[in-house]
């Protein structure tokens, strides 16, 4: 177990290879220990001038405030090595239920934009053995993806193209979510339709006022017949 080694891996033998740190041992169970942050910077440091990779990890990775998570994060950007980032649907991998993203590493995307998608609301239910259901892509859910993040194409609430600069003011978020325009719907009113509503909301504020009236009234009363015993 990698537990059982994790002063020597944190010593300077492995400072450069483990540049943000080796997490720590939890104190009740040895065998959650966030060993995917170690595969992480392994493979970071492994990569070719020109390399490329592909790592599933979960998707609260991409938004922890600090720590070793923060820290790789924070390496990524600032050696301009980020091609883009996917979350996924829950329960989309049958080995565990947690929520997962993908971060696509790129060393050759220097100054390109960064692909940011939150594809965690496409899924298709299958049944498995005529009752059990599991989470799966359709074909068309993962074309949509594939084509998506290819053309780096921004779609409302689903993907958009960032900067390196953006991500840094974001706080190094890799959050899809983050990045969306928030849009604001405005609904024309003609005077008596703007009337109408407000006598509306007036008349539930008035039975609301009368019901907290009435349940005051009442929790005296009650308090009233409280005897010392």
């Amino acid at each position: 177990m990698f537990s059982d080694n994790r002063e020597t891996l944190a010593g300077e033998k492995y400072s450069s290879r483990f540049f943000a740190g080796v997490p720590n041992i939890p104190n009740k169970d040895k065998s959650s220990m966030a060993v995917y942050l170690m595969f992480l910077q392994h493979i970071i440091y492994s990569m070719d001038t020109n390399g490329k990779a592909a790592i599933v990890v979960p998707t609260g990775f991409l938004t922890a405030g600090s720590g070793i998570p923060k820290k790789i994060r924070e390496h990524i950007v600032k050696n301009r090595m980020l091609r883009g980032v996917v979350s996924m649907p829950s329960n989309i991998f049958a080995t565990t239920g947690t929520n997962v993203s993908i971060i696509f590493l790129d060393k050759e995307n220097k100054d390109g934009q960064v692909v940011l998608m939150d594809a965690s609301k496409l899924e298709t239910k299958e049944k498995v053995d005529g009752k059990n259901q599991r989470t799966v892509l359709s074909q068309q859910e993962i074309n949509k993806i594939i084509d998506t993040f290819n053309a780096g194409e921004t779609v409302d609430d689903f993907c958009v193209a960032v900067s390196y600069k953006e991500i840094e003011k974001k706080k190094l978020s890799f959050s899809a979510g983050q990045y969306f325009e928030v849009k604001i719907e405005y609904v024309e009113l003609t005077p008596d339709e703007f009337a109408e509503k407000m006598n509306g909301f007036t008349t539930r504020l008035d039975k609301l006022f009368a019901e907290s009236r009435r349940l005051e009234n009442e929790i005296k009363q009650q308090l009233g017949r409280v005897e010392y015993e």
